[in-house]
C-alpha cells in the first residue's frame, strides 16, 4: 500500500526513475570513497546539475527548472533508499537556495542562483556555533556595519557543505542587546580575507557529508550581502525552518522504509535452528511493529506534504513530523540492526551505515526536545 504515489504525477515518476539511474551509475560505485575523504567530488555535484537534479524548484529565470517540490521529495526519498547520506544537494537547493531567492536582491539572485544550478557554486547556511545550537537567539557571531561593509567575527560549527562552499550564509548579531531581534543574515563569499575553514569534522555517521567549522576574522561583506532587511534574520529562519524540517521528516521516514525492506529481506535469507528467522513469532511481531509505525508515519507525512503544496504547512505541525519521525527512524533502525544479529554491526551492511546516519536526526534542525518545546508552546 503505497500512499505515497497519490502525490505524484507521471512527470513525477519519470524523475524517480531518470533520478535512481543517475544515483545507481553516478552515487552508489562511489559512496565508500567518499565516506574516506570526508566528502563528495565536486565532480558529483556537476554531474547533478547536468542531469537536472539540483535547485529543481527554482525558477527558469534563474536557471532552475521551475518545477513544485514534489519534485525534490522525490530526490530526498530516493537519495533515503540507497542511504547516499554524503549528498548535500538538498540543503543546497531547498534550504539555502530559498533564501536567496526569497531574501536576496536582483543582483544576489542573478549571480548566485544560476551558479548553484549549474554546480558551479555550492552553498551552505551557517547558524550553529560552538556554545549556540537549537538555541539561535544565543548566537555570539558579530557583524558591525562599517561605511558599505560588515564587519564579521566570530565562528559556525558543524557546517554542512561547509568546506566545499564556495559561500555561506551567515546567522550574525547586527545588534547584539536585542537579543532575536538583532539577528541578521549575510551572504559571504569564501573567497574573502579572513574567511577560513577547518577541516572536515569526523563524525559517528554521515562519513561522506561535508561537515566542518567555519572562522570569520575582520571578514569585510558588502553591505549588498545582506539578506532582507537588517536585524530581520530570526523572523527570515523561522519562516523557512517548517520546510527544513518536514525535509528532515521525510528523508527519515524514507530510510525506515528502505532499512525495513532491507531487513525483511535478510529475515527470510537467514537460517537458524532448521528455519528462515522471519518465522519465528519474535522477529515477525517485530517487523509487523515496524511496518505500522512506518506506515502511519506515511500517512502523517503525507498530510503534511499536503499541506505544504497548499501553503498551509504551519512550524507546530512540521515540528511533530520532525520530531515523530526522526524518533520512529531511530527505533525502526535499532530494531534492524538487532534483527541482523552480527552483521547488523558491519559497515558494510545497509542498516549498519543507516543506523549510524540516522542518529543526528533527532538533533539537527533543532533538537527533538526543542520539538516538543515549540508544540508545547501551542497548546
Amino acid at each position: 500500500m503505497a500512499l505515497t504515489r497519490s502525490l505524484f504525477n507521471e512527470e513525477h515518476e519519470q524523475y524517480r526513475d531518470a533520478l535512481r539511474r543517475f544515483l545507481d551509475k553516478e552515487v552508489v560505485p562511489h559512496h565508500a570513497r567518499w565516506e574516506d575523504q570526508q566528502y563528495v567530488d565536486r565532480e558529483a555535484w556537476l554531474k547533478a546539475a547536468q542531469a537536472g537534479f539540483l535547485c529543481g524548484t527554482m525558477p527558469e529565470e534563474f536557471g532552475g527548472a521551475g518545477g513544485d517540490k514534489l519534485f525534490s521529495v522525490v530526490l530526498m526519498e530516493e537519495i533515503a533508499r540507497i542511504n547516499a547520506t554524503g549528498l548535500g544537494w538538498s540543503l543546497h537547493s531547498e534550504i539555502v537556495a530559498p533564501y536567496l531567492l526569497h531574501y536576496g536582491t536582483e543582483a544576489i539572485k542573478a549571480k548566485y542562483l544560476p551558479a548553484m544550478a549549474r554546480g558551479e557554486m555550492i552553498g551552505a547556511i551557517a547558524m550553529t556555533e560552538p556554545s549556540a545550537g537549537s538555541d539561535l537567539q544565543g548566537i555570539r557571531t558579530t557583524a558591525v556595519l562599517e561605511g558599505d561593509h560588515y564587519r564579521l567575527n566570530g565562528s559556525k560549527t558543524f557546517i554542512t557543505n561547509g568546506y566545499l562552499s564556495d559561500f555561506v550564509i551567515v546567522v550574525a548579531k547586527t545588534k547584539p542587546d536585542a537579543g532575536a531581534k538583532g539577528t541578521s543574515l549575510l551572504l559571504v563569499d569564501a573567497h574573502l580575507a579572513g574567511f577560513t575553514k577547518g577541516k572536515p569534522l569526523k563524525k559517528a555517521g554521515l562519513k561522506a557529508q561535508d561537515t566542518c567549522e567555519l572562522f570569520f576574522d575582520n571578514v569585510m561583506v558588502p553591505a549588498g550581502n545582506l539578506l532582507g532587511g537588517e536585524n530581520q534574520g530570526f523572523i527570515y529562519l523561522m519562516q523557512e525552518l517548517p520546510w527544513e524540517r518536514l525535509q528532515i521528516a521525510i528523508s527519515g521516514l524514507a530510510c525506515a522504509e528502505a532499512a525495513l525492506a532491507h531487513t525483511v529481506t535478510y529475515a527470510h535469507g537467514r537460517h537458524a535452528f532448521g528455519q528462515e528467522i522471519a518465522k519465528f513469532q519474535n522477529i515477525k511481531f517485530q517487523l509487523a511493529d515496524m511496518k505500522t509505525e512506518i506506515q502511519v508515519g506515511r500517512v502523517f507525512v503525507d498530510r503534511c506534504i499536503e499541506s505544504l503544496m497548499k501553503g498551509e504547512l504551519d512550524a507546530v505541525t512540521a515540528s511533530m513530523a520532525k520530531a515523530w519521525c526522526t524518533d520512529m527512524q531511530c527505533k525502526v533502525l535499532d530494531t534492524c540492526v538487532q534483527i541482523h544479529g552480527g552483521y547488523g554491526y558491519m559497515w558494510e551492511t545497509f542498516v549498519t551505515r543507516a543506523w549510524a546516519d540516522a542518529r543526528v536526526q533527532r538533533i539537527y534542525g533543532g533538537t527533538n526536545e526543542i520539538m516538543k518545546e515549540l508544540i508545547g508552546r501551542s497548546l
